[in-house]
């Protein structure tokens, strides 16, 4: 009668402990009088059974349990019980639902939770593999494209005859959209291998103001060829100083490069990208201005998210993973980065660093 309860087709091991268990709970409880209460030892058919049999078992070894608990005050006729022992029950009932529910919690959060298990062995393998064939693609990719660069130079150097001025300007295009491709290549891989490794730092104290000043200089073609002028200035104070942090040289170049790019990229023609180096407390501050188009409200949380574009109205756009990298880079460097539009027009993109108490003394001439 137990198994068709239970709805039990094969009797496994566990379910013959569930069936011995109530069998001995049941003649404990009905040849003792009824204010002897062993209901509470229902407990352990309902622990077994939600831990190895089904949740519907699990329910029914429950209900039996209770139901049978208060059936002893009837049966087998005894029905002058008194008030106490009524009371007993009833409390032994509860306490089985409660151990019921709970148990049937347990089991829920236990089945959830190795659901998630599965999931993320599943997406580290998926990450794994998307590791390897972003690395390999990037390798692949880059191969040719250098090979294509180192080509176009020796076009440009004459080595394949002479070059006219109109060659040469195809040619100078030619060399800054592989060297753009190049560029975007790498940021792919070094993004991907962040965010499954890890950016690995190599910080050591560097100045600012330097990196800004030799930046600004490798993009000088850039910006004249979109006819954008770039300035350095340090806030209230009109004189060149020192803004030492503790971090990666190469690393915070390429935060200077990105954003100065993408202040360039959105500027009009005959504008002005302007960057700011100043401390505030104990951060020194880089805020990088540009006069373009702004920034759409909805669109500033989104901005440092990979692969994200947006659909305002300035000039140009790109991957999506420039400001992603930069950011980080940032995160990283322990600081914190933020965009905001500029009055009247234009687009204001900052970043904080912890600022280095310990500059490095300047080289004895």
């Amino acid at each position: 009668m137990l198994h068709r309860f239970l709805s039990i087709p094969k009797i496994s091991l566990a379910k013959h402990q569930v069936t011995w268990l109530l069998a001995a709970i049941v003649a404990l409880e009905y040849l003792t009088p009824p204010e002897y209460v062993f209901g509470y030892l229902y407990t352990g058919p309902i622990l077994i059974a939600n831990a190895r049999l089904s949740r519907a078992a699990g329910w029914r070894v429950t209900i039996l349990g209770a139901g049978l608990t208060l059936f002893n005050l009837i049966i087998p006729g005894k029905i002058g019980y008194s008030f106490p022992a009524f009371a007993n029950r009833l409390i032994a009932v509860l306490a089985l639902l409660v151990t019921g529910w709970l148990s049937d919690r347990n089991r829920f959060y236990q089945e959830a939770i190795a659901r998630q298990e599965a999931q993320l062995r599943t997406q580290e393998k998926l990450a794994s593999i998307r590791e390897d064939f972003v690395s390999t693609l990037t390798h692949d990719l880059k191969t040719p494209l250098l090979g294509a660069i180192e080509t176009i130079n020796s076009f440009q150097s004459g080595l394949f005859g002479e070059v006219t001025p109109t060659q040469k300007k195809v040619l100078e295009m030619m060399r800054r959209s592989h060297n753009s491709t190049l560029q975007l290549v790498q940021t792919v891989l070094d993004i991907y291998r962040n965010d499954t490794e890890g950016l690995q730092l190599h910080t050591q104290p560097v100045n600012l103001a330097e990196i800004a000043q030799e930046t600004s200089a490798t993009l000088t073609n850039l910006a004249t060829s979109r006819r954008v002028s770039l300035s350095i200035n340090y806030g209230e104070s009109e004189f060149a100083r020192a803004l030492w942090v503790n971090g990666d040289a190469l690393q915070l170049q390429r935060v200077f490069s990105n954003l100065l790019i993408n202040g360039i990229n959105h500027s009009p023609r005959g504008g002005r990208v302007e960057v700011v180096l100043e401390s505030v407390n104990s951060y020194h501050q880089v805020l990088v201005k540009d006069r373009g188009s702004g920034i759409v409200a909805e669109e500033l949380p989104h901005l440092f998210e990979r692969f994200y574009q947006g659909n305002s109205d300035r000039q140009a756009t790109g991957s999506g993973l420039g400001l992603y990298l930069t950011r980080q880079i940032i995160d990283a460097h322990g600081g914190t980065i933020w965009a905001k539009n500029r009055q009247p027009q234009g687009a204001i993109f900052g970043f904080r660093l912890p600022v280095y108490l310990t500059a490095p003394l300047p080289p004895l001439r």
